[in-house]
């Protein structure tokens, strides 16, 4: 049995999610146990969602309520983003999984909704084998200092920037 990889996926450019959902794919199709743990994102039919979903050996958790940096109640958002996150630290103990998705964890650090040492700790405790994806802007340098792989998704240029909305079967 391989040890288990610490990988980040992280920046300001689109495609760090997605980049995870691929690889949650390819875990699927060796028949691994896959959990998702969504942070940010609140409940609704995102094309990921729909899709996985369907599949056998995938465990799918939205944790948040759609948090945003616009957000009108912070007290809410950090009691949600604990609530997922003490989830997440079940699901990485459990050793139920071969690869946990964290996906937008690295929000929680950065509005100081967790503590850095807290996830680094999480992580740091799991399972041998188990493998970590984590994804979000702005890693933390002690987050990435930890990783085994580190990808900075840079944005060159954006449709959002020009006044296209979110589309079904792209952003949604």
């Amino acid at each position: 049995m391989s040890k288990g990889q610490v990988i980040v996926n992280t920046g300001d450019g689109k495609g760090k999610s997605t980049a995870a959902f691929g690889t949650i794919a390819r875990a699927l199709g060796h028949d691994k146990k896959v959990c998702v743990i969504q942070f940010i994102k609140s409940p609704g039919d995102y094309g990921e969602v729909l899709f996985f979903k369907k599949q056998k050996n995938i465990e799918w958790h939205i944790t948040g309520k759609g948090f945003t940096w616009n957000s009108e109640d912070l007290a809410k958002d950090k009691e949600i983003a604990q609530e997922g996150f003490e989830l997440a630290k079940e699901k990485i103990l459990s050793d139920e999984y071969d690869l946990i998705l964290l996906d937008e964890i690295t929000y929680l650090t950065n509005y100081n909704f967790i503590e850095i040492h807290d996830l680094i700790k999480a992580i740091a405790n799991r399972p041998e084998n188990l493998d970590i994806i984590l994804t979000g802007r702005n890693a933390d340098s002690r987050l990435v200092e930890i990783a085994d792989t580190v990808t900075e998704m840079l944005k060159i240029k954006h449709a959002f920037d020009n006044g296209i909305k979110a589309k079904k079967g792209i952003e949604l």
